[in-house]
């Protein structure tokens, strides 16, 4: 017999956290617990207000009915809670941690027994010139060939003078560059700063127009100079039908998957399948989960052997965050067994 419950808890930042949405002090999230004799399995809900789709009212009382109606098992529950993809995967998280050899081992792998790495993307807040410049001479020095860059919110022009002060000293070659507009670009300029960016050899842009302007995204992704990859614009679809007819409407060049958005690992698999029969590439991104999170989409996401650089989180932005054998080392994820799993709410 299972018993469920959970908790909130408040994940604080070591220092605030520039997006294009705002500044992020405070980062909430919430845990689902499963007993069942002497085993205990984890979850985290990474609910992500103002993004994500489940940024609603009735979310505490909907985890709360999760709880209650455990017996349900897995699946029905899964298929109970389509608007809710946060909870969708704590609850697959759970249910995996119940059944791992411990509550942290949720798919044995090369990568959970220490003898491979994930590569990950530096990723670059927003803020002042000379605070974003940091940041990269930073991420360059600890051996990442891949950094992610938040743009949109200081001057465009100043943005693209600090892109070429980075290709001026590194080639393609020696770093790819990502970026992400979370949205930050009109309708009308889009396609002139795309051009722009185009000159400096970016991998691609994400998100470069907010979510939901479908026509326009499309004829971006038809004449961009850039390969641009949807984020947001994943959020909130639910079923295969209208995955698959968006993939085709808009036809992009890349998406990416944040599991916790997205409806966990089972909405992952649908994506990833939809993407491939259409010929778009993907990647995998945490979206600012603790370690718990992070644990469950680095270990999800080693089994899709995909060798693009994955955005994963380092965990490492929180003050209050939870010890684990995650560690950061020449720009891969890996997991190190010397280290414990310190997991206190």
């Amino acid at each position: 017999m299972i018993k469920a419950s959970y908790k909130h808890y408040i994940l604080n930042f070591k220092q605030a956290s520039g997006t294009s949405r705002g500044i992020l002090k405070t980062k909430e999230t919430w845990f689902i617990v499963l007993k069942s004799e002497n085993k205990q399995g984890i979850g985290e809900c990474g609910l992500f207000r103002g993004l994500s789709i489940d940024d609603r009212p009735d979310y505490e009382e909907k985890l709360k009915w999760t709880c209650q109606n455990i017996h349900l098992g897995l699946n029905v529950l899964l298929n109970q809670l389509i608007e809710f993809p946060s909870i969708q995967f704590g609850l697959e998280t759970a249910f995996k941690s119940l059944e791992g050899q411990d509550s942290f081992n949720l798919f044995s792998t090369e990568f959970t027994k220490g003898n491979d790495s994930i590569p990950i993307n530096g990723l670059i807040w927003m803020g002042t010139k000379a605070f974003m410049k940091k940041q990269i001479q930073d991420k360059i020095k600890a051996g990442f060939n891949c950094i992610k860059m938040k743009i949109g919110a200081i001057d465009f022009h100043q943005e693209i003078n600090l892109l070429k002060s980075i290709r001026k000293e590194f080639t393609s070659k020696d770093i790819e560059l990502r970026v992400d507009a979370n949205g930050a670009f009109s309708t009308s300029e889009a396609l002139e700063k795309l051009k722009i960016l185009s000159d400096l050899d970016l991998h691609s842009i994400e998100q470069p127009i907010k979510q939901g302007q479908i026509e326009d995204i499309a004829k971006l992704c038809a004449n961009t100079p850039l390969p641009i990859a949807l984020d947001e614009e994943l959020i909130g679809v639910f079923s295969v039908t209208k995955k698959q007819e968006l993939l085709q409407i808009i036809n992009p060049q890349y998406i990416i998957l944040k599991p916790s958005l997205v409806g966990g690992f089972a909405g992952s698999d649908e994506w990833i399948k939809l993407a491939e029969k259409h010929n778009i590439s993907w990647w995998i991104t945490s979206a600012l989960e603790s370690n718990i999170g992070l644990n469950a989409i680095a270990q999800y996401t080693y089994t899709k052997n995909n060798k693009l650089p994955q955005g994963l989180g380092t965990g490492s932005l929180f003050t209050n965050n939870f010890d684990s054998p995650l560690q950061v080392k020449n720009g891969t994820l890996q997991y190190n067994n010397k280290m414990n799993w310190n997991f206190n709410l």
